[in-house]
């Protein structure tokens, strides 16, 4: 990452990264699948209204793995073995405590959650289900996510790839088991979900046991270090904070949505899942720059993180703007997989045309904010999607969607909230990158 040819070197750690993400993403696109095809609309439904809750939730402890990420990354650039090995334990850590909290939280205010939103009544009990269950599976869900950020920092992309793909293939095992076999419904889908991520925390659990470097992990060391705790949290926590308030305003559209009925919701859940393919192969691009730029900035190679922010643009652009423009073209096939139902695959390519052709926009969006992360400025991105992507869809809803109550209205909000934010936050990257090189 430091040093040898750039752009060769992010494709060998970025392609094993979106090959585990669009592994993840596949495996629960199985999920949205089975259930759509063998349960009904309604359960499609059902389980789609709980996506805005559960990234709300788990955003925050995504958000310390991000700076667990940063932190050991900047220290593997300084070569400081002996703080390596205390963040990563802290990190682990943090994954247990965080796992207990959303346990808890998820299985005594789900219901809570969804009604808030409104939910349709005839989807709101399986919903709730749903997310019970899910949440039961916390601990495993941040073990996996945190110890892949913890392998990620050092360069290995491939392990959790292959740790993913274990999993996943159990999932879509299970899932025809339980929902196709034994007649489940949303319930089994969840059940499936929880034994497949056990196994890719169990499996992580295991390679982080076995490294060689200052990554290994010693279950008898889970004591987390105050310094460092604050460091991650320095870090974390406004990158949590950002992914929570941009759930939170998915949730605003998730109940406007919802109250178009639960044809709607399910025509959105089946879009937005194959929208996230999109993101997801972005989200690799973006989890590429933040690792390079630590590592860089931990070595004051201050010239390569220029060159990799310009890379990473390029890359998710083309990506993006392609894979969004074929998904778009073909949408009604795509949507097929999901649905039999006619109206649902109408509601659908609404947000199709509206959200997910749109989506390279996104993509330019995230480069900034994972650069400046990178170099240790976590805050700032933080505060401008707050303003402009949280801030303009709520004012949106309650202006525009309210003079004019259509879905194509409201999923306008997406692209107008991503060319608002885009334009400040790479003016303001500038800024930092400029004030970065200038310090020895």
């Amino acid at each position: 990452m430091i040093h040898g040819p750039l752009l060769k070197n992010i494709f060998i750690f970025s392609l094993p990264l979106l090959f585990s993400n669009l592994l993840q993403i596949a495996f629960n696109a199985a999920d949205t699948i089975v259930v759509g095809k063998f349960s009904g609309q309604e359960a499609l439904a059902a389980v789609g209204a709980t996506g805005p809750i559960v990234n709300l939730l788990i955003a925050m402890f995504n958000g310390l793995a991000t700076g667990a990420n940063i932190i050991i990354a900047m220290q593997i650039g300084k070569r400081e073995k002996e703080r390596i090995s205390t963040s990563v334990h802290t990190s682990y850590f943090l994954a247990i405590a965080g796992g207990v909290i959303l346990t808890i939280v998820g299985l005594f205010l789900s219901k809570t959650f969804l009604t808030w939103m409104g939910t349709p009544e005839n989807i709101i009990d399986q919903s709730t289900l749903y997310m019970q269950i899910y949440f039961a599976g916390s601990i495993p869900l941040l073990i996996y996510n945190f110890g892949s950020a913890i392998l990620r920092s050092k360069g290995d992309t491939v392990g959790p790839t292959i740790y993913m793909t274990v999993s996943g293939v159990i999932n879509i095992l299970l899932n025809l088991v339980f929902v196709i076999g034994l007649k489940m419904g949303v319930s089994g889908v969840a059940i499936a979900t929880v034994i497949s991520e056990t196994v890719s925390a169990i499996l992580i659990t295991r390679s982080l046991m076995r490294q060689k470097d200052s990554t290994r992990l010693y279950p008898d060391r889970l004591t987390p270090d105050r310094h460092l705790l604050l460091k991650i949290m320095q870090i974390g926590v406004p990158a949590g904070f950002q992914t929570m308030m941009w759930s939170i305003s998915n949730i605003a559209v998730q109940s406007s949505i919802n109250s178009f009925g639960s044809v709607a919701v399910a025509g959105n859940s089946a879009a937005a899942n194959i929208e996230s393919f999109v993101y997801i192969g972005m989200m690799s691009f973006s989890e590429s720059c933040i690792t390079f730029s630590s590592q860089c900035a931990g070595a004051g190679e201050k010239k390569r993180i220029r060159d990799v922010f310009n890379i990473i643009v390029a890359l998710e652009f083309i990506v993006a703007f392609s894979t969004c423009s074929i998904l778009w073209k073909f949408g009604e096939f795509f949507l097929s997989f999901y649905t039999n139902d006619p109206g649902v695959v109408e509601v659908g390519m609404i947000r199709m045309c509206y959200v997910v052709l749109w989506l390279f926009i996104n993509a330019i969006l995230d480069v900034p904010a994972a650069s400046m992360r990178g170099m240790g400025h976590s805050t700032t991105p933080t505060v401008v999607m707050l303003i402009g992507v949280v801030g303009v869809r709520l004012l949106y809803i309650a202006t525009i969607f309210r003079a004019v109550h259509t879905l194509p209205a409201l999923y306008l909000c997406f692209p107008i909230s991503w060319i608002v934010t885009t334009i400040p936050l790479m003016l303001i990257w500038l800024h930092y990158f400029k004030k970065f090189k200038g310090t020895t």
